[in-house]
């Protein structure tokens, strides 16, 4: 990047891949190279501390462009000079306007530029989107591999969960990560978690995506803080929404004050600091700020030095920050509450915040919601106020609800792309819009259906005898459609109707369509359609001639847009694109048939709203929708041929033998043991935090003088502790057996999914014939009774494994050396002269990783006639003007 000759360079990548760390290194060998100097730039004051590390010479926007409050550039900005290298890091959350004068006053001064951030995370609270727009234009570096994790799973699953993909859930449920309950027991689970582990000493943040419910959750925090004792009563001061704040506390700067030396050599007072009240004095609190976690240990550090804060009229209570003041943080662990209203970008930021771990707590029920159970009920706090009372605020909190409820709300989150666009983008996309095939084809199918409808109708009127001539009913919609998917694979539908009534005689029939169509449907079967003719050529015969050109005119828009989908795929291949047909052909015929293909497709996707970047075509749509099958099938026929055997042209002996290594297959299936891996997990996660509160609520004691309860939480906490290493134990095994699953799944997913098309197959060729069920030879799921075994009580001593997960284990061996023998095998070639083709059984391989330099993306074009349309009408308002 900083030798590609560009003014402005961009690196787009996920949380935790080492963006500032990137930047700092290229300054290093910028100013090592002596090519001038090297100016750091980060939207907050925060933000520009961190950077320092790096890049010495740093400042936030504010500062850079010489801001003042309601005054832009009022100071005027820091000068460059040829040769400077500007680095931006969290370039995402830097406002458009600002992004705007920085890179224009580097390219007047002859500097470089390089942008830093990620566009798939918060953007600017207002006017944001500059940086998605640079990156979409110019193109990007990306580092691939998010290093902030400590678990590899989670590295990888990261990067799923960056891109929407919300099958990823499953893995990070099964990790033990999502919980789910009522909005009251959710917060209440959240907050226990911080709390326990911040008594343990442990770095965390606790996330919300507002400020009520940020608040909400520092007041529960801090009530048990003073239980425990770790904040006291008093002396206290009074910050921002009458929350009261003393000795213990932790509070959060929400200015920056560059006159306070926070705790160490010329580091001031920044905007989010953590400050730890030591006392309150005359003069204001005394403090020390947070430092990074200790990288060995995980645990909290603070600065040697105290100072004295005497604006914390400004502060908030520190417990829980919202989602925007925790970008570009990094913890041990990062507790996320999840109400079900965010978009991606806020679920995102909050689940990949911690090094060790990163849970969800999700609201299952809105607290919007209408109360369906009439009469009054006892306050959720008094419930909590009980607990704490009475002393079992330390238990962990039960399951409330379904893992599934949470995946739900969860899925629905992920599905909201909360990205912000910048006025360009939104521009060029609503003209590029205009002519979208899925509103083209929709005005389409409403001006030609009721003329086809009619056509079918009166075919229909022509073949009926003479005594079943009426109107049908409302069946006859269904009838339509039928006749449509004929007329679509190439029959006559005046002879298909002719056909199904001669087929038997009408008499008795209440509905003559419905026995039409039913006749129909049972004697064509699945109809595959032919290949689709240009709209222009599918104009029916209008009796109005305004709206027989209307419709003809539609049909050119949409001929010439599926025309720009294909010409923008090859000069821009999406990753389905090249995915599907390859690199584009540098020959020009070849390049003309990519096109094509590529048309096909991309109308397909239009059409339909299918969006997966990868998947080029997706699963073929319900019979319900001829038209759409029809396109479906044209895309289908655009891949080219299938890549492996094509069971259509096998003879039935084959398919048989083939469907009968279904259970062959299914019979060496390590036992699925996912859920019961899920809840030893959380339930290890929920004894070591009920073993960190009751060893805390010891001390506690101890400290109130009540020996008796103090031994009775450290019994208890002895207890959780046991628990936890039993969970882990169970861990171990049910996880192993997990992971041989994956590999049989791995090892054997091509010759189960042949075996389900050969009997796929076998049923479509032999409508008639009956042919037993396709049964999986697995073993039996784990009992009830077995799974209750799981979860004992933390007053019993965990004993020894059952004998069942004991089997478990013992089973890892035996299918560690089928799967090697099968993996051994390798595919003979038919010339005996020479070696082996490869392996049968190729063993599993790990995701592909995506390439560094990403071209620039561009969306397509907006049509010539749009753009003339849309110029017009823009000199027409400046005339008005």
């Amino acid at each position: 990047m900083l030798t590609d000759g560009r003014r402005a360079s961009v690196i787009n990548a996920p949380a935790g891949s080492g963006k500032t760390w990137v930047l700092a290194a290229a300054g290093q060998a910028w100013a090592a190279a002596g090519l001038g100097r090297v100016i750091g730039i980060t939207p907050s004051q925060s933000a520009r501390n961190t950077l320092a590390a790096g890049v010495p010479v740093s400042y936030n926007a504010a500062q850079f462009l010489g801001h003042l409050p309601g005054q832009r550039g009022a100071r005027g900005p820091v000068q460059l000079r040829s040769g400077d290298l500007v680095l931006v890091d969290e370039a995402s959350m830097v406002t458009t306007p600002d992004l705007a004068d920085v890179v224009t006053q580097a390219a007047a001064a002859g500097a470089k530029v390089i942008l830093a951030g990620d566009t798939q995370q918060l953007q600017a609270v207002e006017n944001g989107g500059g940086m998605s727009l640079l990156a979409h234009a110019l193109g990007y570096a990306r580092l691939t591999e998010p290093v902030r994790f400590r678990a590899v799973w989670e590295q990888t699953a990261s990067l799923r969960l960056r891109s929407g993909d919300a099958s990823v859930l499953a893995e990070y449920d099964q990790y033990g990560r999502i919980r789910g309950g009522e909005p009251e027991q959710m917060m209440d689970a959240a907050a226990a978690a911080n709390l326990a582990l911040t008594l343990d000493g442990t770095d965390t943040l606790l996330m919300a995506a507002d400020h009520a419910l940020r608040r909400e959750l520092n007041w529960r925090i801090r009530e048990d803080l003073i239980t425990f004792g770790i904040v006291s009563e008093g002396p206290a001061v009074t910050i921002p929404d009458g929350t009261r704040a003393s000795p213990g506390d932790l509070i959060i700067c929400t200015r920056n004050d560059h006159d306070v030396e926070a705790g160490e050599h010329g580091r001031t007072l920044a905007n989010g600091d953590l400050l730890r009240i030591n006392a309150v004095a005359s003069g204001g609190l005394i403090v020390h700020r947070a430092l990074d976690a200790d990288p060995r240990t995980g645990q909290r550090r603070w600065t040697d030095r105290h100072f004295v804060f005497n604006s914390y009229h400004d502060a908030e209570l520190g417990y829980a920050v919202t989602d925007h003041a925790a970008q570009s943080r990094t913890v041990t662990a990062g507790l996320a509450v999840i109400t079900g209203s965010e978009d991606r970008q806020h679920t995102y930021v909050a689940l990949s915040r911690g090094t060790e771990v990163n849970f969800a707590y999700v609201f299952t029920a809105s607290p919007k919601t209408a109360d369906p159970a009439p009469g009054p009920r006892p306050a959720p706090e008094l419930a909590r106020y009980d607990r704490r009372a009475t002393g079992h605020g330390n238990q962990p909190a039960p399951a409330v609800a379904t893992p599934g409820e949470a995946l739900v709300v969860l899925a629905g989150v992920l599905d909201r792309d909360g990205q912000q666009q910048s006025a360009t983008q939104v521009r060029h996309q609503a003209l590029a819009d205009v002519d979208h095939l899925a509103i083209l084809h929709a005005i389409w199918a409403a001006e030609t259906a009721p003329a086809r409808d009619q056509r079918y109708y009166a075919l229909l009127m022509a073949a009926l005898p003479p005594g079943y001539r009426r109107p049908p009913g409302y069946h006859a919609k269904w009838l339509w459609r039928t006749v449509r998917a004929a007329e679509l694979a190439g029959l006559d539908p005046a002879g298909v109707l002719a056909d199904a009534i001669r087929e038997r005689d009408l008499a008795g029939s209440r509905d003559i369509a419905a026995v039409i169509d039913a006749r129909l449907r049972h004697s064509l079967g699945a109809l595959v359609p032919l290949p689709a003719r240009p709209w222009s050529e599918q104009v029916p015969a209008l009796a109005d001639p305004a709206r027989h050109a209307y419709a003809t005119e539609i049909a050119a828009l949409m001929d010439a847009r599926k025309d720009r989908i294909g010409d923008h795929a090859a000069g821009h291949p999406p990753r389905w694109a090249a995915a599907a047909l390859g690199p584009v052909p540098a020959h020009p015929l070849g390049r003309l048939d990519w096109q094509k293909r590529a048309a096909a497709i991309g109308a397909w996707r239009e059409l339909s709203g299918y969006n997966h970047p990868g998947d080029p075509v997706g699963p073929e749509p319900v019979a319900a929708a001829p038209d759409a099958r029809a396109a479906w099938h044209e895309a289908l026929a655009a891949l080219g041929p299938v890549d492996g055997p094509d069971v259509r042209g096998m003879p039935d002996g084959m398919l048989l033998h083939l469907r009968d290594t279904y259970p062959v297959e299914t019979a060496w299936a390590p036992q699925y043991v996912g859920g019961e891996l899920r809840q030893v997990r959380a339930a290890a996660w929920d004894a070591r935090l009920a073993g960190l509160r009751a060893a805390a609520e010891a001390r506690a004691a101890a400290q109130r003088g009540d020996h008796d309860r103090a031994a009775a939480q450290h019994k208890l906490a002895a207890g959780y502790q046991a628990l936890e290493r039993a969970y882990r134990q169970r861990e171990t095994v049910f996880a192993t057996v997990m992971a041989d699953r994956a590999d049989w799944d791995q090892a054997t997913r091509a010759q189960r999914q042949l075996a389900l098309a050969a009997d796929a197959e076998l049923r479509r060729r032999h409508p008639g014939q009956y042919f037993s069920p396709l049964r999986s030879a697995e073993s039996k799921s784990v009992t009830k009774a077995q799974c209750g075994e799981l979860i004992p009580s933390p007053d019993d001593q965990p004993g020894e494994m059952d004998q069942w997960i004991t089997d478990q284990a013992a089973g890892h061996r035996t299918f560690a050396n089928r799967l090697a023998d099968r993996q051994s095998q390798a595919i003979p070639s038919k010339d005996p002269n020479y070696g082996d083709l490869g392996p049968a059984f190729p063993a599993r391989t790990g995701p592909r990783r995506e390439p560094i330099l990403q071209p620039p993306q561009p969306g397509i074009p907006p049509s010539p006639q749009i753009l003339r349309r849309a110029m017009d009408r823009d000199a027409d308002w400046e005339a008005a003007d």
